[in-house]
């Protein structure tokens, strides 16, 4: 029996994929059963979704040390959020502990990490969120596991290559996420074309959740073969896009946070006043294809509301070019924002402290808590 879905509800399953706090994804869940039309032909869906809003529930109202939910105390940040994922003693805590100076428990003996735990990864302007995640074993899975990485932006496939377990252990951390309906995957959106094999492919689990995947092959100092990592995926059959790096001896390190900006298109953008120089310091972080209304909604939601024209300085085809919302941003552009409030002034950010936006002095009600800023903390 057809689903015959309605608008309302096909408004709020788009609005649940583009989610990424847990809260958030919670009321895009609720607004979803609402607005499900209930009839046979939907009852799979409605138990899916009734199983799923159980499961964002019961991981809001999981306590942990300092009374703080497992959600709450993980807050994004950053311009992608990535999780380190793997078997056990694969070497990913101490990776984890190289690359951003976080105190990420390693020791020789598995299941050290007991809980994700985040960290900063430097990148020229912009910072990635680092989760090492508790390893993944069919012997022991860590609950919060799965509600990060459903939340994630892509994932880093940590193995130890000089462990001759670690073809089935790969296997074994695959098929254990796909029972999960996390799904690792090889393709990255700013990293290939479409093959024609995936071109118009929708996948009609809204539930399965597709991770833009690369292979960190660790401990490569202790391994003699420099192909290792190939050798590896062609066994398996894998595709990932990989590097070999040594935690310990710093080999390869360098590669990895210009592959992310690289790989998910990363797209920094600057904002100015009129006749001022623009501020660099802090830029708005988006992906490939996102226009200057998304600029406007990381300012403030009102700001996208009232948004009139920009002008830019960068992609345009000449410095200070007027267009319009829909225009697309490139890595690097400048922007000045004008509103239709207040006689079409510039609408201009501030850092101090939350990002705010002013229009030449009058501040919005409330703040803006989408997720994909540039890491600056917005106070509530």
């Amino acid at each position: 029996m057809p689903a015959n879905l309605s608008p309302e509800y096909k408004e709020a399953e788009h609005a649940y994929k583009r989610a990424r706090e847990p809260r958030e994804r919670l009321e895009c869940l609720r607004e979803m059963l609402r607005t499900i039309p209930k009839h046979k032909g939907t009852e799979h869906l409605q138990a899916d979704i009734k199983s799923r809003i159980r499961e964002l529930t019961d991981e809001l109202a999981a306590p942990r040390k300092g009374g703080r939910s497992h959600a709450s105390a993980l807050r994004r940040e950053g311009a992608a959020q990535v999780c380190l994922v793997g078997p056990p003693n694969s070497g990913k805590s101490t990776l984890h502990a190289v690359l951003t100076g976080s105190r990420s428990e390693a020791g020789p003996f598995p299941f050290t990490t007991q809980s994700p735990v985040p960290g900063m990864l430097p990148f020229e302007d912009i910072a990635f969120q680092l989760v090492d995640l508790p390893p993944v074993a069919a012997e022991h899975l860590a609950p919060e596991l799965f509600g990060v990485l459903q939340s994630a932006d892509a994932a880093w496939l940590v193995v130890d290559l000089a462990d001759p377990a670690t073809p089935e252990q790969v296997l074994a951390v695959r098929d254990e996420l796909a029972r999960r309906k996390i799904m690792l995957d090889e393709r990255w959106p700013g990293e290939r074309a479409v093959a024609p094999a995936d071109a118009g492919v929708q996948d009609d689990d809204i539930f399965r959740v597709r991770l833009p995947t690369l292979l960190v092959a660790n401990k490569s100092d202790l391994d003699p073969e420099p192909d290792e990592a190939k050798v590896l995926e062609e066994l398996l059959g894998l595709r990932f896009p990989a590097l070999c790096v040594s935690a310990k001896a710093g080999s390869g390190l360098g590669e990895l946070a210009p592959f992310l900006a690289r790989a998910l298109g990363i797209v920094r953008v600057y904002t100015k006043l009129p006749g001022k120089a623009a501020d660099r310091s802090r830029p708005f972080t988006l992906r490939a294809g996102d226009r200057v209304l998304d600029v406007a909604r990381l300012v403030h939601a009102d700001v996208a509301g009232s948004l009139k024209y920009a002008r830019v300085w960068g992609s345009g085809e000449f410095d200070g070019q007027q267009v319009g919302p829909e225009h697309r941003v490139a890595d690097g552009d400048v922007l000045e924002l004008h509103s239709r409030c207040c006689g079409s002034k510039a609408v201009v950010p501030s850092y101090a402290g939350a990002r705010r936006y002013s229009v030449f002095g009058k501040f919005p009600s409330r703040p803006d808590t989408t997720p994909r800023h540039s890491g600056m903390k917005v106070r509530h």
